[in-house]
């Protein structure tokens, strides 16, 4: 009788036990996400593009006079100063031009003042009717053929100092100079040799790079006038380059210049900025690459990269209202900022949107809702899945 009792109580016991059992299966675990609010913070959109760095001015010396060069008065990849002394061309002919054109004018000067003299001396005669009209005609046609004559050799004189002037080669601007490319004692000249060296003004660059029309479009929808300043905006389009081991050049160039037209063959237009280049790290010749400030999205809604999904119908994200529901949301994206993406339309400032944990999710399903600010937790979420 008691064994049978035993067994009843065995039974109820094992019965009850399976019930609890079967009732704690069927209370299902919340899936644990990770939510975070949005960024709001000022978004600079960049274009990368190829670009060259050239002089902002650059001029080849050439001997302008025919003549064998004497001396060469500078020292080769120096500073040199607007207005120094570079070259000596052979003055001896030049000299001796000169010379000639003066005494010419002297000779025209003297014939001059004879004619007047000649003029004035005839006048009276021919008022007194002492002289001919014939006379005083002749003698008035000489005086002016003799001032004829003074111009012109006043131009031949001008003309032989100036060619004079010309056989000391001075540099047209300050920069630094090249190496020569011609030897002293060689013949130089508009009939030989004429190209003596190049001075390069580097301490101001170019760089030139092409952009796209599309970019050109976006940015003129942010009324951004390449080539203008426009003092009425907190920034600017600048230019920042790269040095040749890749690292940023610290000064940061404006765009001075944007061609009026595009390249029909590469849908392209041509762009220019202008940099300072104190300490010539940026030589002219080579290529870098170009980062040119296009936008800056001011507040703009940001969210990290890795909480939106594509499918066929768009970019979504998932968000959890306040009563933990989860909901799916498809936004309109914008730029991407490193892992950042900025959300144009789709999302407000204050809603919760999940960072980790999504792939777990389905539209209408509650979860448990951890902060992102909660490292611990988070800490013990990621232990705890990769345990399982």
């Amino acid at each position: 009788m008691v064994s049978k009792r035993l067994l009843g109580l065995s039974l109820v016991l094992a019965f009850t036990i399976l019930s609890a059992g079967c009732r704690h299966k069927e209370e299902p675990q919340l899936p644990v996400v990770v939510v975070d609010k949005p960024d709001k913070e000022d978004v600079q959109i960049f274009g990368e593009y190829v670009g060259r760095i050239r002089a902002a001015s650059f001029v080849e010396i050439h001997a302008r006079v025919e003549g064998y060069l004497e001396k060469m008065m500078f020292e080769e990849g120096k500073y040199v100063e607007q207005g120094d002394p570079l070259f000596i061309i052979s003055p001896a002919l030049y000299k001796a031009r000169v010379e000639k054109a003066k005494a010419q004018l002297k000779k025209d000067e003297v014939a001059a003042a004879k004619a007047a003299r000649d003029v004035e001396r005839l006048t009276p005669l021919y008022e007194q009717h002492a002289a001919s009209q014939l006379d005083l005609d002749n003698a008035i046609a000489a005086k002016e053929n003799a001032e004829a004559n003074i111009a012109m050799s006043k131009a031949d004189l001008d003309q032989a100092l100036l060619e004079l002037s010309y056989t000391t080669v001075t540099s047209p601007l300050s920069g630094y100079i090249s190496e020569r490319y011609v030897d002293i004692g060689s013949l130089v000249g508009p009939g030989a040799i004429s190209k003596l060296a190049s001075v390069v003004k580097s301490d101001t660059v170019d760089v030139d790079f092409k952009m796209t029309a599309l970019d050109y479009l976006r940015a003129e929808r942010r009324n951004v006038k390449f080539g203008e300043r426009d003092t009425s905006r907190s920034w600017q389009p600048t230019v920042s380059v790269t040095l040749a081991d890749n690292s940023e050049y610290p000064i940061k160039g404006i765009v001075d210049f944007a061609d009026p037209q595009v390249d029909p063959q590469t849908g392209t237009f041509g762009v220019r900025a202008e940099l300072p280049n104190p300490d010539r790290k940026l030589l002219p010749g080579q290529f870098t690459r170009v980062k040119l400030l296009l936008d800056v999205r001011e507040r703009a809604i940001v969210v990290p990269r890795k909480s939106l999904s594509i499918e066929k119908g768009g970019a979504f994200i998932y968000i959890i209202r306040r009563d933990d529901v989860a909901e799916k949301r498809f936004v309109q994206m914008g730029p991407e900022i490193g892992n950042n993406v900025v959300i144009e339309r789709g999302l407000g400032e204050n809603e919760r949107v999940v960072t980790e944990g999504y792939h777990k999710l389905t539209p209408g399903m509650k979860v448990h809702a951890i902060s992102a600010d909660d490292e611990k937790a988070i800490q013990a979420l990621r232990e705890k899945e990769e345990n399982e």
